[in-house]
């Protein structure tokens, strides 16, 4: 998916957990020419517990007509990447965010996280 200002992100995978979850990973990668710090969209209406994060990505079952946020811990902490505040020229990052898994039934979900445009990613496992 591409963004601004030269950021692309990939998801490599989107896969069901034992534990009722779907943990969504993959990459951001900064392709422009200057360091990139306009992360802030990312992080949703977060609390700031969390701090620079995605976890204001969504998940969107079509199908199913329900959408599924971030989780979050006891605390209000995101269970997903926190800390990218800045990605340099020519940079990649790894990320992860877990959600409740959709039913098992749903097979693709529309991904978005704020400032790119949205995927339909397939579900593994």
């Amino acid at each position: 998916m591409n963004g601004e200002s030269g950021i692309t992100l990939t998801v490599n995978a989107a896969a069901r957990d034992a534990g009722g979850f779907l943990t969504v990973s993959g990459q951001i990668k900064n392709g422009g020419t200057a360091a990139f710090v306009g992360t802030t969209p990312w992080r949703g209406n977060e609390l700031t517990s969390s701090g620079t994060s995605v976890a204001g990505a969504t998940l969107v079952d079509k199908v199913g007509k329900k959408r599924y946020y971030v989780l979050r811990d006891t605390e209000g902490r995101c269970l997903c990447s926190t800390g990218i505040a800045r990605i340099g020229a020519g940079e990649s990052v790894p990320f992860f965010m877990q959600f409740p898994a959709p039913p098992a039934t749903t097979t693709e979900v529309d991904f978005n996280l704020p400032t790119f445009a949205t995927a339909t990613v397939k579900i593994s496992g």
